[in-house]
């Protein structure tokens, strides 16, 4: 009992036990060996759950078992109990009916008038006494019984030896060895004492020790008051044994036991045969979907019959095929937009080459034109190097596109890309009236990356960090933890829409359509940036809310070809409206008091400290692949720690 409360006790655990949890989550004493021990019982414990989980044959042919089982074990109860049932009734009728015979003959004889002469001179009163006569009559009785019974008489009262110089019945007399104070009940010894009348009850018939002393074996037993020759009361009990009654009830037991094995087995077995014909064809559909899903599409169920599942088979045939034929023609389909874009963009750089000459011509003679003619010179300039650039942008997607693209990857410290992206946007920057401040660089973050692409990504987002920063700080902070590195790029200005974190990436997508492009974009940006990321093995991902912001993060292997399992610095920044609130929150309930915001800082939201400063960041588990990814905020002491590490570092 003591094991199967144990037993209980870890599956508890897992459904919320709060002290056992304590013990397997808080590292308590004992909890390592607790741990363990539910390892140990669970680990044989997997193969058959996974087993019993993915085989739906095995659970169909279980449930039918248990079903019939239970069925089986219903039906053998009722008809057990009516054979017996039955069988008792007969034994009493026949019981209470011999009784009642013998009974009678035992009172006539006591009855009888004493003669001198005659052949039933054993059973003349004359000359003998009640004992005798007793001993006569019980040899008497039994002999008529042929095994069938037994006879056993008790004086009156308990059955116990009269006193000395007493009448009638003296101690206790019974045929067949038959112990006749242990096998008589003394229930039923009182229920005839105190009553007139044959009473019955079910016990067990024990003999005396001799060297053929017999086991006990169940009996029904009669008894009722008579008298003797002297008229005085004693009892007398028949005894029937039970044996063949219990002997024919063992037998049904049997027959019926294995009648049951046996339709259990036969029905479990019928159930695996037709669950089979079922499962099968389901099975090979769903090898040959995941065969599918792998790419060889040329993979087709085998139909036969006119059934439902033949006739599923070649649903599932024909669905292949015509998802073949749709995959082959989006197949060419994109394959010639991909030369399409490609060689557009190819032949189109000749001409292009052509009017970018002569633009320049006209734009350095421009002074000598009037003030009109002199501005479409100085429009037509800008927008072929906006075309330029399309131009080179449309030939990196289509490399993708292609798979041509080539990772030249070696160790970058990536605080010198920074360093370079930053100086090519402090132009732009300083016509926004932006400053960039740059967070985590006190520590060297190096990575095996390709510099060029790490740096059009980079540039990338800064660029447009300021563009939508609404003249406010953009922070850009370095990490480094683990297996990997992170730059994460922080503006303040009108943020993200929900769901639009997603579709930032897509090609040509603009946030306001109605939005003028001041820094010539193209719109493939972005997508070029992501694909840039892809190549490395990496994320980049974005976070925004309207109107606080936005925040995008680049996340990259420390060493090449290395899984990602986390990011350093977490998707969702710690000034976030739902962080604030919760650093608020939490300081609500704490003694001490926050800084105010520095007054002159033209970002509405104070300056955060360093992600990556001398203690490194641990990566955070819970920032994975895509924006919807949450992050638990740092504790607030760790966060007054890095402010003032930021403060000591201006």
């Amino acid at each position: 009992m003591q094991s199967g409360t144990s037993g209980g006790g870890r599956r508890g655990s897992r459904w919320g036990n709060p002290r056992v949890a304590r013990l397997l989550q808080e590292g308590a004493p004992g909890g390592a060996v607790l741990r363990l021990c539910v390892r140990l019982v669970r680990r044989p414990l997997l193969p058959a759950v996974r087993l019993w989980r993915r085989n739906i044959q095995l659970r169909v042919v279980a449930a039918t078992l248990l079903i019939s089982l239970s069925v089986v074990l219903a039906l053998g109860f009722v008809v057990i109990a009516q054979v017996s049932k039955g069988l008792l009734d007969a034994k009493e009728e026949a019981a209470e009916s011999q009784a009642a015979g013998g009974f009678a003959v035992a009172q006539e004889k006591a009855n009888t008038p004493a003669t001198v002469d005659g052949p039933d001179a054993s059973d003349n009163k004359v000359g003998r006494d009640a004992s005798t006569w007793m001993n006569s009559l019980i040899k008497q009785l039994a002999s008529g019984g042929q095994s069938a019974f037994e006879v056993v008489a008790l004086g009156a009262g308990s059955g116990e030896q009269a006193a000395t110089g007493t009448q009638g019945v003296k101690g206790a007399r019974a045929s067949g060895n038959v112990d006749p104070t242990a096998s008589v009940p003394l229930a039923l010894r009182r229920a005839v004492d105190h009553a007139t009348g044959a009473f019955k009850t079910f016990s067990q018939i024990r003999y005396t020790s001799g060297a053929e002393q017999k086991e006990p074996e169940p009996a029904l037993v009669v008894g009722k008051r008579l008298t003797d020759i002297n008229g005085d009361p004693y009892d007398l009990y028949y005894l029937f044994p039970l044996t063949q009654e219990e002997e024919s009830l063992n037998l049904v037991k049997v027959t019926i036991a294995t009648a049951g094995v046996f339709v259990v087995v036969l029905l479990g077995a019928i159930a695996w045969l037709v669950v089979r014909q079922v499962v099968t064809p389901v099975r090979m559909a769903a090898g040959i979907a995941e065969r599918l899903s792998a790419g060889r599409l040329q993979e087709r169920m085998k139909v036969t019959g006119e059934d439902d599942i033949a006739r599923l088979g070649e649903a599932f045939n024909k669905m292949a095929q015509n998802l073949q034929l749709k995959i082959q023609q989006l197949e060419d389909l994109s394959r010639l937009q991909r030369r399409f874009v490609s060689d557009v963009s190819h032949e189109l750089r000749t001409p292009l080459t052509t009017v970018r000459m002569a633009a320049d011509v006209i734009h350095d003679a421009r002074v000598d034109f009037d003030p009109v003619t002199a501005r479409s010179a100085e429009l037509l300039a800008g927008q072929l190097d906006r075309f330029e650039s399309l131009l080179a942008d449309l030939l990196e997607i289509s490399r993708f596109d292609a798979g041509a693209a080539a990772l030249e990857a070696e160790p970058v410290d990536l605080r010198d890309v920074v360093r370079r992206v930053i100086e090519g946007a402090e132009p732009l920057a300083e016509h926004k009236g932006t400053r960039i401040r740059v967070l985590g660089d006190t520590q060297p973050v190096i990575a095996e990356a390709d510099a060029r692409r790490v740096e059009r990504v980079l540039r990338n987002l800064v660029v447009n960090a300021v563009e939508h920063g609404e003249g406010r700080d953009v922070v850009v902070r370095l990490a480094s933890a683990g297996g990997a590195v992170a730059v994460a790029v922080r503006d303040y200005g009108v943020g993200l829409k929900p769901g639009e974190a997603t579709r930032v990436f897509n090609r040509f997508w603009r946030a306001d359509p109605a939005r003028a492009r001041t820094t010539g974009g193209t719109g493939l940006g972005l997508s070029i940036a992501v694909e840039d990321a892809r190549l490395h093995g990496g994320w980049l991902q974005a976070w925004g809310e309207p109107g606080g912001g936005s925040q995008f993060r680049l996340t990259l292997p420390r060493t090449a070809d290395e899984p990602l399992r986390g990011s350093p610095i977490p998707l969702e920044p710690e000034d976030s409206r739902a962080n604030r609130a919760r650093a608020a929150a939490e300081a609500a309930g704490s003694a001490k008091d926050r800084t105010a915001p520095d007054a002159g800082d033209r970002s509405p939201i104070p300056p955060r400290s360093p992600v990556a400063g001398a203690l490194p960041v641990p990566a955070d588990p819970t920032a994975l692949p895509g924006n919807g990814a949450r992050v638990v905020a740092r504790p607030a002491e760790q966060a007054q720690q890095e402010d003032r590490s930021d403060a000591d570092g201006r």
